[in-house]
């Protein structure tokens, strides 16, 4: 069939899967913010909507009811910004084949490191993975309402061009805070988009973890980002002594490991990024500063 998808939420995961199925599906569009921003997307060729995610967009309500496939990448507020507005235009889609919600692995909470799979019940604890798991739940009452497929893709943290230890080695905001035993997934936003065209053109439904091989303690990755840049690393500093916002210090309470098995038994993904090495070592060859 042929694709006309829809994505709210034109930002750094959505703007590189809409680059990725410009040149594959009939149509692709999404939102975005402001004006800056859809000029910005639109001189690559993409198509824009302004929706600020309070009010209805121009053009937004006619978009979605020709879509074939939603993906929504909006994080929750008070409940999901796309379905307070937009809940009935999506219902009555009578072309909607399909729906993909990016999620977080922070709905499965701490868990010791221990590992974590898509059969872990969530257990979230901080608000933003609590408000994450009610629009999971939110855009999966939807689905089944419309009668399509959701996949619920749970993501661990994007790093990619321009969002990557690299650039914050560049920028002199890298640092180098140490937990004993805490480590972290990560994906690359190449292995995830590709993740996403798999759920799509599967219209695969269900829980999908989407991470890398290697749960790793984050000094470790800067550690690696330095030694390939040929610049010393900036010193380690405990946890306790670390100058970090609230939000920051709050992705150190979750300590656990992201099995990622589902996407390749099912979906047939290859991470082309196995490991956070591989993912930065391609970026040092390529375009780590984003946009080059």
């Amino acid at each position: 069939m042929s694709v006309r998808l829809f994505i709210f939420g034109l930002g750094y995961a959505g703007a590189a899967l809409a680059r990725a199925m410009a040149g594959e599906a009939t149509w692709v569009g999404g939102t975005v913010k402001s004006v800056d921003a859809a000029v910005t997307l639109a001189a690559e060729g993409l198509r824009t909507f302004i929706f600020d995610g309070k009010a209805a967009g121009i053009g937004v309500t006619e978009a979605i009811r020709r879509a074939t496939h939603l993906v929504a990448t909006i994080p929750p507020g008070d409940g999901d910004p796309a379905l307070a507005v937009y809940r009935n235009a999506i219902l009555a889609d009578d072309h909607l084949a399909w729906i993909g919600y990016l999620s977080t692995v922070g709905v499965y909470g701490d868990r010791g490191g221990d590992w974590v799979s898509e059969a872990t019940a969530p257990r979230p604890t901080s608000a933003r993975s609590v408000a994450r798991l009610e629009a999971e739940r939110a855009w999966q009452a939807v689905a089944d309402a419309r009668g399509v497929p959701l996949a619920i893709l749970r993501l661990a943290g994007i790093y990619g061009p321009g969002r990557n230890a690299f650039v914050n080695l560049d920028a002199g905001t890298a640092r180098r805070v140490v937990k004993p035993r805490q480590v972290f997934n990560r994906i690359h936003v190449d292995d995830l988009v590709a993740t996403i065209k798999a759920t799509l053109v599967r219209r695969a439904g269900g829980v999908f973890n989407v991470a890398d091989d290697e749960p790793a303690p984050p000094q470790d990755v800067v550690a690696f980002a330095a030694k390939t840049m040929g610049v010393a690393p900036p010193a380690e500093t405990a946890l306790a002594d670390a100058d970090l916002s609230p939000t920051a210090r709050s992705f150190y309470d979750e300590n656990k490991r992201v099995s990622n098995a589902r996407i390749k038994s099912e979906l047939g993904v290859t991470l082309a990024h196995p490991t956070y090495r591989d993912g930065l070592a391609a970026l040092w060859r390529g375009d780590w500063r984003g946009g080059a």
